[in-house]
């Protein structure tokens, strides 16, 4: 019996239009499914981990702060666009960001991409002519990038949870600068790390002491009991520049780290030389 006695066409298109028939790893219905949410997740660690170790990042300083603050804003928020920009100089010139042929870069700045104080301490890398990180998450409103980080290093995040493990596993300090909900939840996140013992005893430095002490009461945490005294020896505070980051090289950064020697990276680029 033949296939038109059967109703069934002589050809086989619907069988190569069949989408069980595309190979998975160009399928983008089965790849964007429920299913492979857990592939998706570990896509956004590797390829982001590919790219930084291509590029010797041993270890990053992350730096937070609104979004919203300007250059040209109000007095105190261009006060903290300034600071912003000359700690990002301040710790890629000092902390090792410029090393390259086939040496480890540390202390790379690394911030949420975004505009604002974030968009600072990445220009103060791009002064310093270091390469300086961006790991920038999908939003409703779309967020674009900044300008100064990196391009090769310039990251877009579907899932906040691997942006904050990407955020948090390199880092030698926390420098967070005045901000609002979404400083406060990556402030809280390393807080609470530090402050359970699942992370590194990182710095955390708050910048500008009286406006976290004015928005945040942590010795009225500490007088209802909701944290202890050692809790407070957590984070330190800094008013400029200059202090945040000597509060940083105080502090012993030789950590375990994702790789610790030259041969276990890729050669690493040098953005500085190549734009000369």
């Amino acid at each position: 019996m033949s296939k038109a006695d059967c109703g069934v066409s002589e050809g086989n298109g619907a069988q190569l239009e069949s989408p069980s028939y595309r190979l998975a790893a160009l399928d983008q219905d089965f790849i964007l499914g429920d299913s492979m949410r857990g592939m998706r997740f570990m896509l956004e660690y590797a390829k982001a981990e590919e790219a930084l170790r291509a590029w010797g990042v041993h270890s990053t300083i992350v730096v937070f702060g609104s979004a919203r603050a300007r250059e040209d804003g109000p007095p105190r928020q261009a006060a903290w666009y300034a600071q912003a920009r000359a700690f990002g100089r301040i710790a890629s010139e000092r902390g090792g960001a410029l090393h390259a042929n086939g040496r480890l870069r540390d202390n790379v700045i690394a911030t949420g991409g975004g505009p604002g104080l974030m968009e600072a301490a990445n220009r103060g890398a791009y002064d310093a002519g270091a390469p300086s990180i961006g790991f920038n998450v999908s939003l409703p409103h779309e967020q674009e990038p900044n300008s100064y980080s990196t391009p090769e290093l310039t990251f877009r995040f579907h899932y906040f949870a691997m942006r904050k493990m990407h955020l948090a596993m390199r880092a030698n300090a926390l420098v967070v600068f005045p901000g609002g909900f979404g400083t406060f939840d990556e402030l809280f996140e390393i807080l609470t790390l530090r402050q359970t013992g699942k992370s590194l005893p990182i710095p955390i430095v708050l910048f500008d002491s009286s406006y976290w002490r004015e928005v945040v009461d942590f010795k009225k945490l500490l007088e209802f009991g909701m944290i202890s005294g050692e809790d407070l020896r957590i984070f330190a505070f800094a008013d400029d520049a200059e202090a945040a980051w000597s509060i940083i090289d105080r502090h012993d950064p030789r950590f375990p780290r994702p790789f610790s020697s030259p041969g276990q990276m890729t050669e690493s680029p040098d953005r500085a030389a190549s734009e000369e």
